[in-house]
């Protein structure tokens, strides 16, 4: 196990910076996602930590040593790539084997880690085949048993599930989860999918634009989002988005005016921003519920398509003639397209963002 450290580190591609002055520390034994849209960086701050691209500026430290200028042969990394890069004419056991051949180690050795891969990760039967002879998950079990046997400090993953289907993704995402649980291993994960990073994660690392929107656990981030941005980006659905003002201000209620002539209170103790500022509410579609009555609705909700799933129905539609909306129904529903529904929020994990920074207005205090 190793501590992860970057200080500072910049990427610049001719004129153009990639990754603007990125500080991350990432403790022993720690899994840490670096999630974000594609051409965030979060690949090219990887290949970085790995020592497979050039550093502009900073510094990347594994256990207090800096490793910006060594070899990336000689860092104690080990990374499992997107395309699996196995050797197509070697058979299992010789891809796992084929690098520890390269440190010269003894043959005991080797036979020894190559076994012990191959009974973690459930590939013994596979050992005499050839990749070309394997589904996509058992490749991939190849390539992390690849990353195994050489015990390194540190565990890289480049979105190495993006190639599987949907089921066989679930199915990887557990073994990766177990194998961290087992080894106990730093691991640095990459995806675009905040599913996998929501459900992997000890820490997540929110890219966009080659810096760091908010670093935090899941549900520091799924609960606290520090801006818009991680707002949006982490939870499944998407977080609705409502703009508005601040209407009025007393000792105990803050009075948002919302589109649609809307109105919601909340506790004024929880947020902060002026009278008069221009802000985004945001409440989760799970947070929502379907009112007894207009009198008891916070918003109106024109529903403009129903996705029944048995257990649980989403509800898709519009509030204030043309904001777009999700409401998520526990069980099923008999609310039909083309309905007007009063929905009620609730209040205490309700969002609110100034429009103007983007910054959540939650008082943290």
């Amino acid at each position: 196990m190793a501590t992860l450290e970057l200080k500072q580190i910049r990427k610049t591609y001719d004129d153009t910076e990639v990754i603007h002055g990125v500080d991350l520390l990432i403790e022993s034994g720690e899994f840490c996602v670096f999630v974000g849209p594609s051409g965030c960086g979060k690949s090219t701050l990887l290949r970085m930590i790995a020592g497979l691209e050039d550093i502009t500026a900073g510094d990347v430290e594994i256990e207090g040593e800096v490793v910006s200028q060594v070899p990336a042969a000689q860092r104690g990394l080990a990374m499992v790539f997107q395309s699996y890069a196995l050797y197509p004419h070697m058979t299992v056991r010789q891809n796992l084997s084929f690098g520890l051949e390269n440190l010269r180690m003894s043959k005991e050795e080797i036979d020894s880690r190559v076994a012990e891969a191959a009974r973690m990760l459930q590939i013994e039967e596979l050992l005499q085949r050839r990749p070309g002879q394997l589904s996509g998950g058992q490749r991939q079990r190849v390539a992390i048993g690849r990353t195994v046997v050489r015990e390194p400090k540190v565990f890289l993953f480049d979105e190495p599930l993006s190639n599987l289907d949907a089921e066989l993704r679930v199915a990887m995402r557990g073994e990766i989860a177990a194998l961290h649980q087992r080894l106990g291993n730093t691991m640095v994960y990459v995806t675009h999918d905040q599913v996998e990073a929501m459900t992997m994660a000890d820490k997540i690392a929110v890219m966009r634009a080659g810096i760091i929107e908010q670093y935090g656990s899941p549900l520091d981030l799924y609960n606290f989002p520090a801006n818009l941005f991680v707002a949006g980006f982490i939870g499944s659905p998407r977080m609705n988005f409502i703009s508005g003002t601040i209407a009025s201000r007393t000792d105990k209620t803050v009075t948002l005016a919302l589109v649609g002539d809307h109105r919601v209170s909340l506790d004024a103790k929880r947020f902060g921003g002026d009278v008069g500022e221009e802000i985004e509410m945001g409440v989760r579609a799970n947070h929502l519920e379907i009112a007894k009555s207009d009198k008891d609705a916070d918003l109106r909700f024109e529903v403009n398509a129903v996705e029944q799933l048995g257990g649980e129905t989403y509800l898709y539609g519009t509030v204030g003639g043309a904001v777009p909306f999700t409401v998520n129904v526990q069980g099923q529903s008999k609310i039909a397209a083309g309905d007007t529904v009063p929905v009620k929020l609730s209040a205490e994990l309700v969002h609110v963002f100034s429009k103007r920074s983007t910054l959540s207005l939650l008082q943290t205090a």
